[in-house]
């Protein structure tokens, strides 16, 4: 189905897939997922890719009714500074197009900070690696899966 979707089922890990009818003029790609899916906001994440000080990549992942904090990202990494990465190498490097951009089967595994506020639920919902596409997966299995760590990112 996805990439996302094939290293879940590889892995067995359990998750469950939600398909609903994206709208090409949607402002918010999170927030249409939610809103689609009658979800909180506050459960639904979205996937963003940064560019650390040396160029390498790395992943935050937030609440789509929030923002990601770019200098606690920093911090979590390890590194002095993050900035978002250009479009064109985000798609490069994870082989997804922006607002169907999963942390999971990406063409290469990249650094991931997951916000700390996930562990508050049972289940989120992250892409499933399209637009129209989400997971929901329990948090420590998508960090697990991911090699990733929580840390407050957001804001």
């Amino acid at each position: 189905m996805t990439p996302a979707i094939d290293s879940l089922k590889k892995a067995g890990v359990p998750f469950a897939v939600h398909q609903y009818s994206h709208d090409a003029h949607a402002e918010s790609w999170g927030t249409e997922a939610a809103d689609k899916l009658g979800l909180a906001p506050a459960r639904v994440f979205k996937t963003l890719v940064v560019a650390q000080e040396n160029g390498t990549l790395a992943v935050g992942i937030v609440p789509v009714a929030g923002l990601l904090d770019l200098k606690h990202l920093a911090r979590a990494l390890g590194c002095k500074k993050v900035a978002m990465a250009d479009p064109k190498q985000v798609e490069r490097s994870t082989g997804y197009v922006l607002g169907g951009v999963s942390p999971l089967g990406q063409k290469r595994r990249l650094a991931t900070v997951i916000d700390h506020t996930a562990q508050q639920f049972e289940t989120i919902f992250i892409s499933a690696g399209r637009r129209g596409l989400e997971v929901e997966i329990a948090p420590d299995d998508l960090a697990a899966q991911l090699d990733a760590r929580f840390a407050g990112i957001g804001k």
